[in-house]
């Protein structure tokens, strides 16, 4: 694999660390701990996605989901049932503890969550403030703007 430096891209901008981390994190190698549990994300229309992760034998007391800053944070923890005597002849249906995280988007938002069939479904929408969506500025023809007058009947 081969590391990328972006050094040069740093030195021209302000404020996009973040990304650059991003993009040198993407470029890491895969671990095997990394596939587990597998999970889909879908842009189900243009503001809003979804995260539907596959946690089969996972009870709801037993998930969490966390938000911190632009980081979202999903835990599942499983108590290994010490009086537990059963003797697997093939075990392949993982039942252990994970962590899992998402880097958001500024304006990402999660609006929900839901744990159906052995899928965990976490519903994300980008809600942009009114100060950051565009609008449209007047323009004057070098006049003063006259108050408009509005009839009084």
């Amino acid at each position: 694999m081969h590391h990328r430096d972006l050094t040069p891209l740093l030195r021209a901008t302000v404020g996009f660390d973040r990304m650059m981390n991003m993009l040198d994190a993407s470029t890491r190698p895969d671990t095997a701990s990394s596939s587990y549990p597998p999970y889909n994300i879908e842009k189900t229309a243009e503001h809003d996605y979804r995260i539907t992760m596959a946690v089969a034998g996972f009870a709801q007391e037993e998930l969490e989901i966390t938000i911190k800053e632009n980081s979202l944070h999903i835990a599942g923890k499983k108590e290994r049932d010490k009086e537990d005597k059963v003797t697997y002849l093939h075990r392949g249906i993982a039942n252990r503890s994970f962590e899992r995280s998402f880097d958001l988007a500024d304006h990402i938002k999660v609006t929900g969550a839901n744990l159906e069939n052995g899928l965990l479904i976490i519903e994300l929408a980008r809600e942009i403030p009114e100060s950051k969506k565009p609008r449209n500025i007047p323009i004057s023809n070098g006049t003063p703007n006259e108050p408009e007058l509005i009839d009084q009947q």
